[in-house]
């Protein structure tokens, strides 16, 4: 017995209810991520003819970042806890560690039921910029407050927002901890009337000082110059910029790091400490520089369960 099996084209009445069911899928997959420019108008910038670059070879790394955005991951809604964290990637304020410290982190994040939001923030060493040094702290600012000011279209709580930061990333998050109150650009909207006070901070084998012997020289030299004036080295060795108001923190770093020595987070919890602001260090013996995630690494792959544990202590 032979069976005839019409074309699905025949069926006119499933075809626009399989359309309807496929696009309903779709909106509900790409609803999880959104991009979002920071700015209408980027501050502190001229045009140039330099291009933002991609380059992928271990690790997707972004260079000359023209057009700074914040990239949303958001988790299920029946998984959603509430919370969210912004998330700064390393690279020396020369390029962004996209992936390994952007959207990896983000991911995990998910899973932990917390969205993760994706910092693209200008480089300093970008020529379209006026004033260098500015730039980051712009941006990161910025992306707090648009986080703020959509908050309950993401289903996140205001009062649990906080930011994690890589390497000069961490740098970048630490300047963000310590100088969200400093008027750097002018309000262009409704979000900028938002405080850029984070929740809390991570800070992941983090650039601190540019003052000290164990001061990271590439991220100093690309974020103020090869000869910086002292008052602007101070201003950004963030250990000296702590107080009473700044978040509460949370810290990693490998003892035998050699790229960015662990005294940079030792300088930054003993600041802490002195103006008794709740904090948590953990120092692993072995573990190098840049080790994201810790996955391959069992000397260091803890600290991402430790510090979920720390988050939702409060």
């Amino acid at each position: 017995m032979k069976t005839f099996i019409k074309p699905f084209s025949q069926y006119k009445i499933l075809k626009p209810i399989f359309i309807l069911i496929t696009l309903f899928f779709l909106q509900n997959c790409f609803a999880q991520n959104e991009v979002l420019p920071l700015w209408k108008k980027v501050p502190n910038q001229r045009a140039s003819e330099e291009k933002e670059i991609t380059e992928n070879i271990d690790i997707v790394l972004l260079k000359n970042v023209q057009k700074p955005q914040i990239d949303v991951y958001l988790p299920s809604p029946r998984h959603a806890t509430g919370e969210a964290v912004l998330i700064f990637p390393g690279g020396g304020y020369h390029v962004l560690a996209y992936d390994w410290e952007g959207q990896d982190i983000a991911k995990w994040l998910n899973s932990k039921g917390i969205a993760g939001i994706i910092v693209k923030y200008r480089l300093p060493v970008s020529k379209s910029i006026i004033t260098p040094h500015k730039a980051p702290l712009q941006d990161a600012q910025r992306a707090m407050r648009l986080v703020k000011h959509n908050a309950e279209k993401w289903n996140i709580n205001k009062d649990k927002i906080g930011i994690i930061g890589f390497s000069a990333g961490g740098h970048l998050a630490s300047t963000l901890s310590t100088h969200y109150n400093e008027s750097v650009y002018t309000p262009t909207d409704e979000a900028d009337s938002l405080s850029a006070k984070p929740s809390f901070s991570a800070l992941i084998y983090p650039v601190i000082s540019f003052k000290d012997d164990f001061v990271h020289q590439g991220s100093k030299n690309a974020l103020l110059g090869e000869s910086p004036d002292e008052k602007l080295v101070n201003h950004y060795s963030n250990q000296l910029q702590v107080d009473g108001n700044t978040p509460r923190t949370f810290l990693v770093h490998a003892a035998d790091d050699k790229g960015v020595p662990v005294e940079n987070s030792l300088t930054y919890f003993n600041a802490l400490k002195k103006n008794n602001v709740p904090t948590e260090m953990h120092i692993y013996p072995e573990g190098s520089h840049g080790f994201g995630l810790g996955l391959q690494n069992k000397n260091v792959s803890t600290w991402t369960s430790l510090f979920i544990n720390w988050m939702q202590e409060d």
